[in-house]
């Protein structure tokens, strides 16, 4: 069992470029696969950006370019940095694993991304 604890959200200018971390509660070593989703008002939750452990990373194609997600396992920490924001960004942002069936969600950290 894996609890997630994401921060650095908040307010962003557009162009803004915060670097939420996700903090786990015991190793992340061992988990093959992490992501981030997130989900805007009205929308259902998607996939942001996901690393695995040998570092191979994917991105939907509304980020490429702009985000970029790293891990440290010796911190149990994931991060998404997220550079030139935009108003479509704004959405609340989760960490995410699966370790075997079951799915591991954080609490999320919301980023409203306005002027």
């Amino acid at each position: 069992q894996v609890q997630f604890v994401e921060s650095g959200g908040g307010l962003v200018q557009p162009g803004g470029s915060p670097r939420p971390p996700c903090a786990a509660s015991g190793s992340i070593s061992s988990i093959y696969v992490m992501g981030w989703y997130r989900q805007a008002p009205g929308k259902q939750r998607e996939l942001v950006a996901s690393i695995a452990n040998g570092g191979r990373t994917n991105y939907a194609d509304s980020v490429k370019g702009r985000f970029t997600i790293s891990r440290d396992n010796a911190k149990n920490t994931v991060y998404l940095q997220m550079n030139s924001l935009r108003p479509d960004d704004t959405a609340v942002y989760y960490c995410n694993t699966a370790l075997g069936v079951r799915v591991y969600w954080g609490q999320g950290t919301q980023v409203t991304v306005s002027s």
